[in-house]
């Protein structure tokens, strides 16, 4: 009966699904990401009240697993309010089964944070940036990126 309980316990353990650590981040810190990142990164802003950003994270998350072999890597950067940090967004991370590291973005003033990641972006999301260091490549995008986009823009970010 103990052998049964245990290996009851066990599957129970190993199957239990955890929410991801979702770390806070200042903009600086996630400038340093972006300019010391070693393989290809796509930095997607979203958040979990917008709709055309939860429309397209899901095609990102599955157009970047396809470019795995390149070490693409995709960073959700949430910008929802400090009262979901973190539980809100896990959760919501955890009902839509995103994959991809999150983190969440503690700025409130977009006049300061938003030209340090791009000189165009006006605050607006979804917004993407794509960045190689290795090739010196930097891309924005100030829109939702349609499936077929995204898969080209992925093809120029590693060098395709």
């Amino acid at each position: 009966m103990k052998k049964i309980v245990l290996f009851l316990l066990v599957i129970v353990l190993g199957t239990t699904v955890h929410a991801q650590e979702i770390k806070k981040v200042k903009i600086n810190d996630l400038v340093k990401m972006i300019d010391t990142s070693s393989v290809p990164l796509v930095v997607n802003f979203w958040a979990s009240w917008c709709a055309p950003c939860i429309k397209e994270i899901p095609w990102f998350e599955k157009s970047v697993a396809a470019f795995k072999d390149q070490k693409v890597q995709l960073l959700l950067v949430s910008l929802d309010f400090a009262e979901d940090y973190p539980k809100g967004i896990a959760a919501f991370a955890k009902k839509n089964n995103y994959q991809s590291k999150i983190v969440w973005l503690d700025e409130t003033n977009a006049d300061e944070f938003c030209p340090k990641i791009d000189e165009k972006w006006d605050g607006a999301i979804p917004v993407t940036l794509m960045v190689n260091n290795k090739r010196q490549y930097r891309q924005f995008f100030a829109q939702q990126l349609p499936e077929q986009r995204l898969v080209q823009e992925l093809q120029k970010l590693i060098g395709q």
